[in-house]
């Protein structure tokens, strides 16, 4: 079974190329006012809309921890936080925020995970 969450955006322009070209995600499907781009077994569908959902925390998964730090390199102008380990939950991660101002995270797990499809 596969799921799309949809959020509305705002900047539709500004989301769609911000998680293109700077996050690394892919079109998976293009319609009127939605695109929906796929990261690894994720799929996210932007909806242009005048008010933008903000209540969200979209976290990208990476298998190497030199992957968030790459990613940190590549944000750090919309990053909220540097990469840490977070003992609580055994994770090295960090926060940012897209156009839109919604909350991201991209982390990696410091043990093992059950395998998941790749979408």
């Amino acid at each position: 079974m596969a799921g799309i969450v949809f959020l509305r955006t705002a900047q539709f322009e500004a989301v769609r190329e911000f998680y293109i070209r700077r996050v690394g995600m892919v079109v998976w499907l293009e319609q009127p006012e939605i695109t929906i781009l796929r990261h690894g077994n994720m799929l996210v569908g932007f909806h242009r809309q005048p008010t933008p959902d903000r209540d969200v925390l979209l976290t990208f998964f990476y298998p190497h921890r030199a992957d968030v730090d790459g990613m940190y390199r590549q944000l750090a102008d919309v990053a909220t936080s540097t990469p840490v380990e977070n003992p609580r939950y055994r994770i090295y991660h960090f926060f940012g925020t897209d156009p839109d101002g919604r909350r991201i995270e991209f982390q990696h797990f410091l043990h093992p995970v059950p395998p998941i499809g790749d979408g």
